[in-house]
């Protein structure tokens, strides 16, 4: 099911026949400049100003972060791209099933899926982290907040498309679009479900998780609890979802983000369980707390180094060595 994306959204329930019409570009230059561009480097700034802000929590610096985004942004684009074109791949096959290429990287024209860009994202910081000899866990529990706001501003670019709305519904916040100059529906705003289910992550991770985890890492396996579980509900409502080519399970078609979002979910549960309940890791092995330990003995052996020293070194105060000079003098004029 898709909708005009240059006819109005409305919400019929909250304001009546009120109805808003953006227009999907922001700027005719070249191919356009697009609002869901814009939205989408937005949230990349602002989720890159929150883990910089977060980053001396965990024991790192804002330029790790900054070396890090620079890195993983663009690669996490051409990442999400592909994960689309995999899944997607009929729509770039031309009438004699050969695969037109120009249209694969032609990423104006729309298709980019999330779970493309974590994926990529992940992968480049693995790599980063071997180059700066950074512990990964500790830079991901801080790059995923980033993430997840990012995540939580960008699905507005789909509400500017008119796309990744739910089912038909008759709640009082259903969203109203044209599927023709005539005909509308009137769907869930799943675009604004997902936003708000990560904004509410985005809290809990600053105010709550990153100032409780007792490992490196625990932020990271909250995000993908916490995002897995609303993957799995929102993406149910869609009408527009990827699917796992033509599998099937129990007669329905398997989704890809839901069986993916399953298996985060099942995953980090247990990886949660297991390091709190199991193993029962203490904060003391928290890459913050042994920087601090770390940095406090360091010190401690700097200033050791410099008592031992100066009791080892001889004086050098001239009023001292005149006067040890005049009493040994006079002995030996006593002595003659």
């Amino acid at each position: 099911m898709y909708a005009l994306k240059t006819m109005p959204v409305g919400f019929p329930g909250l304001f009546g026949d009120w109805e808003l019409n953006i227009d999907p570009v922001a700027l005719n230059v070249g191919n356009g400049v697009y609002w869901y561009g814009i939205i989408i480097g937005l949230g990349l700034v602002l989720g890159a100003m929150i883990a910089m802000k977060m980053a001396p929590k965990v024991g790192l610096t804002e330029d790790h972060v900054l070396d890090m985004v620079l890195w993983a942004a663009p690669l996490a684009i051409i990442g999400a791209r592909i994960y689309y074109v995999i899944f997607y791949l009929s729509l770039f096959q031309d009438a004699d099933g050969s695969y037109n290429f120009g249209k694969m990287i032609a990423i104006w024209d729309g298709g980019i899926a999330i779970y493309g860009a974590v994926i990529s994202a992940f992968i480049v910081v693995f790599v980063f982290c071997k180059l700066k000899k950074i512990p990964f866990a500790t830079l991901t529990d801080v790059g995923v907040i980033g993430l997840l706001l990012g995540q939580g501003i960008g699905r507005w670019g789909n509400f500017v498309n008119r796309e990744a709305f739910g089912d038909v519904t008759t709640l009082p916040w259903r969203m109203k679009l044209y599927t023709s100059l005539t005909e509308t529906i009137e769907v869930h705003p799943t675009f604004f479900y997902e936003s708000m289910w990560n904004l509410i992550g985005v809290l809990l991770m600053v105010f709550v998780v990153i100032k409780l985890r007792r490992f490196d890492g625990e932020v990271t396996w909250f995000y993908f609890l916490w995002y897995g579980l609303g993957r799995v509900w929102i993406e149910g409502l869609r009408t527009d979802s990827l699917y796992l080519f033509d599998w099937t399970l129990l007669g329905e078609p398997i989704r890809v983000s839901q069986a993916l979002s399953f298996v985060m979910i099942v995953v980090s549960a247990s990886a949660l369980w297991y390091m709190l309940k199991v193993k029962k890791v203490s904060s003391e092995t928290l890459f913050v707390n042994r920087k601090t330990v770390g940095e406090a003995e360091q010190e401690t052996a700097v200033v050791e180094e410099s008592a031992q020293e100066f009791v080892a070194e001889p004086m050098e105060n001239p009023v001292v060595e005149a006067a040890s000079a005049e009493t040994i003098q006079t002995q030996e004029e006593e002595n003659q």
